[in-house]
C-alpha cells in the first residue's frame, strides 16, 4: 500500500515531475510553474508584465486576514513588482462563523492591503463543512516593467547573499500566538508577548525590504526570495535549484532571533527549518552590497551578509566550525512537525 504524505509541502521531486508534465505552452507566459519560483509572470504588453501569486494560510488562525495578504504580497515584491490586486477565497467553518468573525477578517485584509498598496477586487467566501478553523487561499496580482523584473533564478556566481531582519519571524509569531498556554510558565511573559508582536514588528512583510533594495541598486539585485514554509534552509535550496548555482553560507553569520532560538529549543525545533516569512533573501552583485545593506539599515531594516553564490551547481553548503557541510533539507516545516505531534 502506498503511504500517505505527511503534513507540509509536496515533495520537490514529485512536484517537479508534475510541473514538467503540465507546463504551459502559451508564449505569453514568461515565468511558468517551477520549483523555487514563487510567482507566475505573463506578458501583457512588450514593456509590462503581470505577476501573479497564490498562497494559502493554513498554520495561523489569529489575524489570518493580515497574514494572507502579506505572504502573497511578499512574493509579488520579490519579483520587483508592485502588489496591486487582491482576490481571496475565504472558507469558514459551519457553526462558529459569526458576523463579527467575518467582519474582523475582512478588516484585517483591508488594513494589510492598505499597507502594501493593493486593493480587494474579488474572490469568494463560503461557509463549509468539516473545517475546524477559517482558511484563506489568496491570489495577489501585480505589475512590473519588463526590464525591472527579478526572478529567483537570476542569482549568479559571485553574488553576495544578504538576509533582512532575522529568522524566523513568522514561525515565532505563530507559536507565541497559537501555543501561548504551553509557553506560559516556561518562558518570561515579556518574551512571549514580544514574540507575539513579531507579526507587526519586525513584521512578516518584505515588500518594503524589496523596494528599498531595488531602489538602492537598480540592476544589481539579481535574485530575491522570501523563505516561507520550510524556513531559511528550504529558501536557500529553492534559490540554488532555480538559479542552478551553488551557495555557501556561514552558520556564525545567521541572524537567528533570540526569541526564536529560545522557543525552538523549548519545542526541540531547528530554526533553519521554521516557516520564516518576514525575512528577504537577496542575491546582490558584490560591488553593490554595501550600498544595499546601508540603504536597508537606514530604512530601519536589519541586513546581514550570510554567504555567497560561489559556482554553477545546485548545492547549498553551510560552514560550521570551519568545515563545509551540506545544508540540511527539511521535507516539511518544523512547525508542521510540531503540530503533527500535537494532533
Amino acid at each position: 500500500m502506498t503511504s500517505a504524505y505527511p503534513l507540509g509541502k509536496l515533495p520537490a521531486a514529485h512536484l517537479s515531475r508534475l510541473l514538467a508534465q503540465y507546463a504551459p505552452s502559451d508564449p505569453a507566459v514568461i515565468v511558468g510553474p517551477r520549483v523555487g519560483e514563487d510567482v507566475a509572470v505573463v506578458e501583457i504588453s512588450p514593456d509590462c508584465y503581470l505577476v501573479a501569486k497564490s498562497d494559502p494560510i493554513t498554520f495561523a488562525t489569529d489575524e489570518i486576514g493580515w497574514y494572507a495578504v502579506h505572504v502573497n504580497a511578499n512574493d509579488i515584491a520579490c519579483s520587483g513588482a508592485r502588489p496591486r490586486w487582491w482576490m481571496p477565497t475565504l472558507l469558514l467553518p459551519e457553526g462558529i462563523s459569526t458576523p463579527e468573525l467575518v467582519d474582523t477578517i475582512f478588516a484585517q485584509m483591508d488594513d494589510a492591503c492598505t499597507q502594501v498598496g493593493a486593493q480587494l477586487i474579488g474572490g469568494h467566501t463560503e461557509i463549509t463543512y468539516d473545517l475546524g478553523r477559517p482558511l484563506i487561499v489568496g491570489a495577489m496580482l501585480g505589475q512590473v516593467p519588463s526590464h525591472e523584473m527579478v526572478t529567483t533564478a537570476g542569482a549568479r556566481p559571485g553574488d553576495v547573499l544578504v538576509l533582512t531582519k532575522g529568522i524566523a519571524v513568522e514561525g515565532t509569531a505563530i507559536m507565541a500566538r497559537e501555543m501561548a498556554d504551553e509557553l506560559a510558565g516556561q518562558l518570561p511573559p515579556d518574551l512571549i508577548e514580544r514574540s507575539r508582536g513579531f507579526l507587526h514588528e519586525p513584521g512578516i512583510s518584505v515588500v518594503r525590504d524589496a523596494q528599498i533594495a531595488i531602489a538602492a541598486a537598480p540592476g544589481d539585485i539579481h535574485a530575491m526570495h522570501d523563505p516561507t514554509e520550510g524556513g531559511l534552509a528550504t529558501g536557500l535550496h529553492e534559490l540554488a535549484a532555480a538559479s542552478g548555482c551553488r551557495l555557501e553560507i556561514s552558520e556564525d553569520d545567521l541572524p537567528i532571533l533570540p526569541e526564536t532560538g529560545l522557543i525552538c529549543e523549548l519545542f526541540g525545533l531547528d530554526p533553519l527549518g521554521l516557516i520564516a516569512s518576514g525575512s528577504l533573501l537577496i542575491a546582490v552583485a558584490p560591488g553593490a552590497v554595501d550600498t544595499v545593506t546601508q540603504a536597508l539599515t537606514a530604512g530601519g531594516i536589519a541586513a546581514t551578509v550570510i554567504g555567497r553564490v560561489v559556482a554553477p551547481g545546485e548545492q547549498v553548503k553551510i560552514i560550521r566550525a570551519g568545515e563545509r557541510r551540506p545544508l540540511p533539507h527539511f521535507e516539511r516545516d518544523e512547525l508542521a512537525r510540531l503540530l503533527e505531534t500535537r494532533a
